[in-house]
């Protein structure tokens, strides 16, 4: 099991909700200084064709998760940037495993993955944040970027949070 319990990702979700905006970019400087790849990557998203709408999002998702890491009481590692590479390549070769499975198989293997994730609630508000803001459909190369983006965040969080990495 993760270090975020279902509780730790809500209260995140609340404060961030309720924060206003300098606090949020007081937050951000936060991020800066303790997990500075996280904000980097979700930053470099409009490089990748995201919008402002599409990256406010993000944005969130990023200051969620923070957040919950906070809340925690756990002590995190650094993400490195060879840490999010690393869950990236695992993120898109799940991706890839799944695109040839049969419907029925592709589900099952989905839920799989989802109720044994280290982070699953972390990951359940991931995807019910992008699925509020119409972005599962991945109709564009930004939304894939972007989806891409906020679930390996959450691969970063599950694989610094271990209590021995994997490597």
């Amino acid at each position: 099991m993760g270090r975020l319990a279902q509780w730790v990702v809500i209260e995140a979700d609340i404060a961030v909700r309720r924060m206003s905006h300098d606090q949020k970019v007081r937050l951000a400087d936060e991020i800066y200084a303790q997990q500075p790849n996280m904000l980097a990557s979700i930053l470099a998203l409009p490089r990748m064709g995201v919008d402002m709408v599409q990256l406010e999002v993000a944005l969130h998702i990023l200051l969620v998760t923070f957040q919950a890491m906070k809340l925690s009481g756990h002590q995190w590692p650094l993400v490195t940037e060879d840490i999010q590479d690393g869950c990236l390549q695992r993120l898109t070769a799940r991706a890839r495993f799944n695109e040839g499975l049969p419907e029925d198989l592709a589900t099952k293997v989905i839920e799989q993955f989802h109720n044994e994730h280290a982070e699953r609630y972390l990951l359940a508000f991931v995807y019910g944040w992008l699925g509020d803001h119409d972005l599962m459909a991945v109709r564009t190369e930004a939304e894939k970027y972007l989806m891409m983006g906020a679930l390996n965040l959450v691969e970063c969080v599950a694989f610094v949070g271990a209590d021995k990495p994997r490597r």
